[in-house]
């Protein structure tokens, strides 16, 4: 998915149709990434929408049943991209799911977009249209997790562990990861819960050599 937004050359809309969802998609992405959750609104969307305004009332009441459907659409995104089907191996499958869902590095753009996602899951606290998304993207990635590590326990080249405990673990770092890197001034103790989750990943989920 590849537009150029506010923040730089963002990739994320490059394969996106285009119709008038895509366009509001983009426009939402641009400008939750430049504002965060609590200064965004209808017209800073708006800003960012090549159509006119009173579209983006024709198809959503408000703010948030927009965020909502955006957070649908970037899941549906996340399930189509991120399949990596020239990966050679599982493990080689799970490397790659997890540089893109935990990167060890974050460009500006990607941390102001990672911000503005922590605030979306904490409406998720007290409103059920958040809470059933977050719920979505969660199982999703969970479910990847769980058949990387089935298919790689299948092919002799992981342990005989437990899929779905092993799934469960790594979202719970995952998450933790997103939220600690954005919501603390130091490095949220990234580079080294990385390094313990790749030293986990040696010793508990890979047989022998890479």
């Amino acid at each position: 998915m590849n537009v150029q937004s506010t923040m730089g050359g963002t990739q994320l809309f490059a394969d996106a149709p285009e119709d008038t969802r895509a366009a509001i998609m983009r426009a939402t992405y641009a400008a939750l990434t430049e504002h965060g959750y609590a200064n965004l609104t209808i017209q800073r969307i708006a800003d960012e929408f090549e159509k006119s305004k009173s579209l983006l009332y024709h198809h959503y009441d408000g703010k948030d049943e927009l965020l909502v459907d955006f957070l649908a659409y970037m899941l549906e995104h996340f399930e189509a991209e991120t399949s990596c089907e020239a990966c050679p191996s599982p493990r080689a499958r799970l490397d790659d799911l997890l540089d893109r869902v935990v990167p060890e590095e974050l460009t500006d753009e990607k941390r102001a977009f990672t911000s503005a996602m922590v605030e979306l899951r904490a409406q998720a606290s007290h409103d059920g249209a958040y809470r059933e998304q977050f719920t979505k993207h969660d199982t999703v990635l969970r479910d990847r997790f769980a058949g990387i590590v089935s298919d790689g326990a299948e092919a002799g080249e992981f342990q005989d562990v437990d899929p779905e405990t092993t799934a469960d673990f790594l979202l719970a770092v995952v998450n933790g990861i997103r939220h600690q890197r954005v919501t603390r001034t130091d490095d949220g103790g990234v580079p080294t819960t990385r390094a313990e989750l790749d030293s986990y990943l040696e010793l508990r989920l890979y047989r022998g050599a890479a």
